[in-house]
């Protein structure tokens, strides 16, 4: 397991932990980080600016469903492959949080719905990212960069899954 870099968002300090570990309380809030090909998929939310989708997980859903209706209600992105790649430990004072954190492909891209907080959305490569993301910092780029490694291996398993198939017959 990787070691990961702290980060700090306001008064916050933000810390990831890898899967296989899962927070030890319900998680607030989903990230997604959707990739498209060699390209990421941000959002420009209004008073936050360009990120990838992400928000609360509501009380009826999983942080798995939150990140997939995020990506949609943020990004117009239907997802595929989603893929579970660990969780913030979101510290501010004696208070706790938890974000259970994605990566995942963009299957595809529909309209943003109307009355979304986001104002637009658009595929970037990842070198153009610390000139335009909204909180860009060692962690945040050590995430983005993990995920797109579990993506590719996943993808990869996929491919080897498929050829392997087509040798049984």
């Amino acid at each position: 397991m990787s070691r990961f870099p702290s980060g700090r968002y306001g008064r916050q300090r933000l810390e990831f932990f890898e899967a296989p570990f899962r927070a030890p309380l319900r998680s607030f809030a989903a990230l997604v980080f959707p990739w498209s090909g060699e390209k990421v998929l941000i959002c420009n939310i209004e008073d936050r600016g360009w990120c990838i989708p992400s928000g609360r997980v509501e009380p009826d859903e999983s942080s798995i469903e939150a990140a997939a209706r995020e990506a949609r209600e943020e990004a117009g992105a239907i997802l595929q492959d989603i893929i579970y790649l660990g969780c913030y430990r979101i510290s501010e004072r004696n208070e706790v949080r938890w974000a259970d954190v994605f990566a995942a492909r963009v299957k595809e891209l529909v309209d943003i719905p109307e009355g979304s907080e986001s104002i637009g959305r658009m595929l970037v490569d990842f070198e153009e990212l610390p000139a335009i993301y909204h909180l860009w910092n060692d962690l945040t780029e050590a995430v983005f960069r993990r995920s797109d490694e579990v993506l590719r291996r996943h993808s990869q398993h996929l491919d080897q899954a498929a050829r392997n198939g087509q040798n049984s017959h």
